[in-house]
């Protein structure tokens, strides 16, 4: 678990020079580094989800039946059970604890933080290949792009963003120990139907970060684990 310790310390790190940096901003400041950080995700996303649509083999049709097949379901699902919701009681029940009650925006800085460094392939692959070959490189890289991410939104979003690290690490760490179960589940495909819709959910998190919160993609989690069955139907997206 290299690869996971090293994660979480980059966001803890990347979260702490955010706070004592945006303590000398003004809320002017904050908000243009708030926007920044929006227009940054969503690039990430669609970069991310476009090189699979347009130059992957795996979607002959660019995948979009695909995305709005599992975001529809997924999303159902998702509201059914209300992730979110339970999000947020673990982020008040987080500023409670450590003492933050005075800090309006805490929730709401852990739970975008935490969506966005969760998500994605690089979380779920490197976590792969750190627990079956020991190779953290790929947690490597991503702790240097969390760090800069989580460092962005702790000034723009407070301190809240600093705890995106137990999610990461509990996340990261589980997949690790499953290494073994989950790695004949990670064909080609399955990796590519996952990065695609993980993909476009980071979009959503920026589209929140931009525009306010438009949309609970807490609750549409689901639909990364039914991007990665579908890769297992007898039918192409």
């Amino acid at each position: 678990m290299i690869g996971t310790v090293i994660n979480t310390g980059a966001i803890v790190a990347g979260g702490l020079c955010g706070h004592f940096f945006g303590r000398l901003l003004k809320e002017r400041h904050q908000e243009t580094l708030t926007m920044a950080c929006g227009v940054g995700t969503l690039f990430i996303g669609i970069s991310g989800a476009m090189n699979y649509m347009l130059h992957n083999e795996l979607f002959p049709d660019g995948g979009s039946m695909l995305v709005v097949a599992c975001l529809a379901l997924g999303g159902l699902i998702g509201e059914i059970l209300n992730i979110e919701a339970g999000f947020e009681r673990f982020g008040e029940w987080l500023k409670v604890k450590t003492g933050n009650t005075k800090e309006a925006g805490f929730v709401n800085g852990f739970l975008t933080a935490s969506l966005t460094v969760c998500i994605g392939a690089m979380a779920i692959i490197g976590a792969i290949q750190d627990g079956i070959t020991g190779d953290w490189t790929i947690l490597g890289a991503k702790a240097i792009l969390d760090l800069i991410i989580v460092m962005v939104m702790t000034c723009s979003l407070g301190k809240g963003c600093i705890f995106s690290a137990i999610p990461v690490f509990l996340w990261e760490g589980t997949l690790t120990l499953l290494a073994v179960a989950v790695k004949p589940l990670m064909t080609d495909m399955a990796m590519g139907y996952l990065s695609l819709v993980g993909n476009v959910l980071i979009f959503c998190v920026g589209i929140n970060l931009i525009w306010g919160k438009k949309i609970r993609v807490a609750n549409m989690l689901p639909a990364v684990f039914l991007a990665v069955a579908c890769a297992f139907l007898p039918i192409r997206f």
